[in-house]
Formats: C-alpha cells, structure tokens, sequence
C-alpha cells in the first residue's frame, strides 16, 4: 500500500481499469489538456509532452499526491492517427492504415506533486493491421463504435480483430497504460505493487 495518494489523470474508463490490475488504491481526475500535437512536434516527443501535461494540469489539487499521466499518439509514415471523433474520419483511419504497420507510441509521466519532479517513460507497440474489407470496416465500426480511440482501434474489444500483429514490449500499452513501465516508475518512488 502506497503511503502517498495515488492520482490517474484521465478520465479514460479503459486507463482505470488496467491501472485497478495493480491492486492499489488510486483517485481519478480529470486533465483537461488539449491534446493536439504542436505544430511540427515529433509524434514520440507529443505522447511525453501530453502525458506529463495531464500529470501537471491536476497537481494543485493534489499537491502531496504521486499523479499517473498517460497518452498514446498513433503514427504511420509521418502521419498522425488521433481519436477520430466520426464514422467519417475512422472510416478514412482504418482504411489507410490496412495492411499497415503503424506505431502506436505511448507517453507515460509518474509526477511527484510534492516536489514536481516528473519520471517520464514512451513505450512504442507496432501494430500490424489485416488487409480489411470496406465491409469489415464499417461491421466493426457499427458494432464498436471506437471513434474516442487513437486511430480507431480499440484492441481492448473486438479491434483485436483488425490486428494481424502486435510487437511491443507492454501488452497494456496499446490500451492505454503500460504496467510494465508504471511499476518501474513506482519503484523509483518507493512504492511496492506487493
């Protein structure tokens, strides 16, 4: 058990759930931090960026607490695949990225409040997509409707479906929160998952 509150930044339901896994006790808030890249900003450098801004944007209302950032940009070819929003604007993600390979690069922050020292960690799942029929597209997108997803897929659901592979060195990272990094930032704070 922790001695210090922990804090997710999110109001992802998907977050919570991987971070209830570890079993420790944790509040949630919500960020409120725009999360479009900067102009020109490199898609790895925006995930840091924004995980760290979600930890930050919460810190003065836990000022003792150890705060939980996280954000996932997908990326293909030099191209930007956000959460789409529409039908419209998944339609056109999930049709360029078939039979692609495209990384999804996950910025984590673990922020100390108290001292507003930040641990940062990116964590990249290349994910290689099926060649997917414009039926197979909107089936999915009718039944799952992951239009608040970065690009489109929710691999969580019945996304795993779109996905012919997964390489990463976190399961957890496509969905949102890489564990396997979270408890290595927690141990540099002392805090035990045992």
């Amino acid at each position: 058990m922790p001695d210090r509150l922990l804090v997710l930044a999110s109001t992802s339901p998907f977050r919570r759930q991987l971070l209830a896994r570890l079993g420790l006790p944790f509040s949630v808030a919500s960020p409120a931090v725009d999360e479009a890249l900067l102009p020109g900003e490199d898609p790895a450098a925006g995930a840091l960026r924004l995980s760290e801004a979600k930890a930050r944007a919460v810190a003065a209302s836990y000022p003792q607490a150890l705060i939980i950032g996280s954000d996932q940009v997908a990326c293909l070819d030099g191209r930007i695949f956000g959460k789409p929003g529409t039908h419209a604007e998944a339609t056109r993600q999930l049709r360029t990225m078939r039979g692609q390979r495209v990384n999804f690069f996950t910025g984590l922050c673990l922020l100390d409040a108290r001292s507003g020292k930040a641990h940062l960690r990116g964590v990249p799942t290349l994910v290689t997509f099926r060649e997917l029929a414009d039926e197979e597209i909107e089936s999915y997108l009718h039944k799952e409707q992951p239009y608040n997803c970065a690009g489109s897929a929710k691999s969580e659901g019945l996304g795993i479906a779109l996905i012919a592979r997964i390489d990463g060195e976190d399961p957890n990272a496509l969905i949102g929160l890489p564990l396997i990094a979270l408890c290595d930032l927690l141990r540099l704070e002392n805090v035990s998952v045992f």
